[in-house]
């Protein structure tokens, strides 16, 4: 019996040991990048006059995102065919179908889109490079990309040369695609390589299209305010920013109720001018503002006897006459929405919002009283929209405050007056709040807008300066903060972006690195010194 015991533990044991030497416990990560072997024609080939590229490399690879990772330089007028997509293979093939330029170099930067098929590494900004002519362009410049204003960046913008020559002009990157072409090497940082020596126009775009040309509807622009050499200076720093496209109707305005017609546009709406010329009768009344969400311009009119009308839209030179089809029978119906309900923050203004422009506003009937029933004193200011009015007054912590506004106390321009509202706001304890005080040196230049963004981003404070001293920021809620400077060169207290055919730079935005984190019930002191 002893020795059949033994028997099943040696049996057991083998057993166990065949297990473990069964299951598979892997090797070490493999990081390192594919490896080109070989390419037909080679890597740098001079006098090039094929129409097909063979790459091969030391591993099976994959394609990612060729379509948008690829840049050619020059561009060509028809796409490659690039294969195989989505199937590993340890050979790439280019068909090209365009007619080359003569004694030109060619670059296809793969950016990110090669990767190994097992661990997924990437052969960063592997480039194919050939030449038509007799030698390999050699120069390259650099530099860093930013947006003008935000501090994320946009994904993969495209660096643009252009030839300055006779026949150039700044409606070219309208029209026609670069000569030369590069990338971003990281999120910040980009490069064009193989450049032929000359003058160039530099240009980047977001590109959202992919066709090389500026759309600015959707595409942002930097550009280098002069003209560069090459060879010369090598390193430019550029600042992507949105145009604001100049005004245009671009829908044709619809009725969507009684006395209230949509006109859609792009562009700056400032100082649009909307005149009615079918307006006949003494009391008719007219006013428009822009909608609070999209790019559409409420016009609203109180003459009912109207089928058509004509409207003359200007701004500038610009100007278009449009004729109005009214069908609708109703009108819309007036509604009064605050910006805050039961909690008002001690840095806020309470806003009243109206759904259609008002026009008569009687304050007396307008009633706030704080917790010990006091009658508390107010501002009311009707902004120029005439849809919205701030309503101020001196706010206290730890408070409830009643509002009360009887009926009849403003009137659309309809003639229709509200209904009786009331609302009932609490302040916060000054415990729940935070204060900042900051003192900020070095500051470049003056007069300059501060911002203060928490940590979602939004602007929670600003104050204007025009020399060095301290800014106090009270009943901030608690957060992590950060500083955003705007040089506001012009005077105008708001930023400006740019535009490239004015060659207006946008205004220089500055973000301080410090975070600035402030606890409730805390009063942070800050002595910032900025960098050079």
């Amino acid at each position: 019996m002893k020795y059949l015991y033994l028997l099943i533990i040696v049996a057991v044991s083998f057993l166990s040991s065949c297990a473990r030497m069964g299951r598979p416990e892997g090797g070490p990560k493999d990081f390192d990048k594919p490896v080109m072997v070989k390419s037909d024609p080679e890597l740098k080939s001079i006098n090039f006059k094929e129409d097909q590229i063979k790459i091969y490399f030391d591993e099976f690879v994959k394609l990612q995102n060729v379509n948008t990772e690829l840049i050619i330089s020059p561009p060509l007028k028809n796409a490659p065919v690039i294969s195989p997509l989505g199937t590993p293979s340890k050979k790439i093939t280019i068909k090209i179908s365009d007619t080359l330029k003569e004694n030109t170099t060619y670059t296809f930067n793969f950016a990110q889109s090669i990767i190994d098929n097992t661990e997924g590494n990437i052969l960063d900004n592997f480039k194919y490079i050939f030449s038509t002519g007799d030698y390999i362009d050699s120069l390259k410049i650099k530099g860093q990309i930013k947006d003008a204003f935000d501090l994320e960046m946009l994904e993969n913008p495209t660096i643009m040369l252009y030839p300055v020559e006779e026949s150039y002009k700044d409606s070219i990157v309208f029209l026609e695609k670069p000569t030369y072409v590069g990338g971003t090497l990281d999120s910040l940082n980009w490069e064009i390589t193989n450049i032929k020596a000359g003058d160039y126009r530099l240009i980047a775009l977001n590109d959202l299209s992919k066709n090389y040309k500026f759309n600015p509807k959707e595409d942002k622009i930097a550009f280098y305010p002069e003209v560069i050499s090459i060879p010369g200076d090598s390193i430019f720093d550029l600042k992507l920013f949105k145009e604001i496209l100049p005004f245009k109707v671009v829908s044709r305005p619809k009725d969507v109720s009684k006395g209230h017609v949509i006109i859609g546009f792009e562009g700056d709406h400032r100082e649009v001018s909307i005149r009615n010329l079918s307006a006949s009768s003494d009391d008719f009344k007219s006013f428009f503002t822009k909608d609070r969400k999209t790019d559409t311009l409420n016009y609203y009119f109180n003459n009912f006897e109207l089928d058509s009308m004509l409207l003359e839209i200007s701004k500038g030179a610009y100007l278009d006459t449009i004729t109005v089809k009214i069908n609708e029978e109703e009108i819309d119906s007036l509604r009064i929405q605050m910006s805050s309900y039961g909690v008002l923050h001690m840095r806020d203004t309470l806003k009243l919002g109206a759904s259609v422009p008002l026009m008569k506003i009687d304050t007396s009937k307008f009633h706030l009283l704080d917790k010990d029933s006091i009658k508390v004193p107010f501002q009311l200011e009707l902004k120029p929209n005439r849809n919205e009015m701030d309503f101020d007054f001196k706010k206290e912590t730890n408070q409830t405050y009643d509002l009360f506004i009887e009926p009849g106390a403003v009137e659309d321009i309809f003639g229709v007056m509200n209904d009786t509202i009331k609302s009932k706001l609490k302040t916060g304890k000054i415990s729940d709040y935070a204060s900042i005080y900051l003192t900020l040196r070095n500051v470049d230049r003056y007069p300059a807008i501060i911002e203060l963004m928490n940590d979602k981003g939004e602007t929670v404070a600003t104050e204007y300066a025009t020399q060095m001293r301290e800014f106090e920021f009270r009943y901030l809620e608690p957060s992590r903060f950060m500083i955003r400077i705007i040089y506001d060169d012009n005077g105008n207290k708001k930023w400006d972006t740019g535009n490239f055919l004015l060659k207006i730079q946008p205004e220089e935005v500055y973000y301080v690195k410090t975070i600035l984190e402030a606890k409730a019930n805390w009063e942070l002191e800050e002595n910032i010194s900025l960098q050079p």
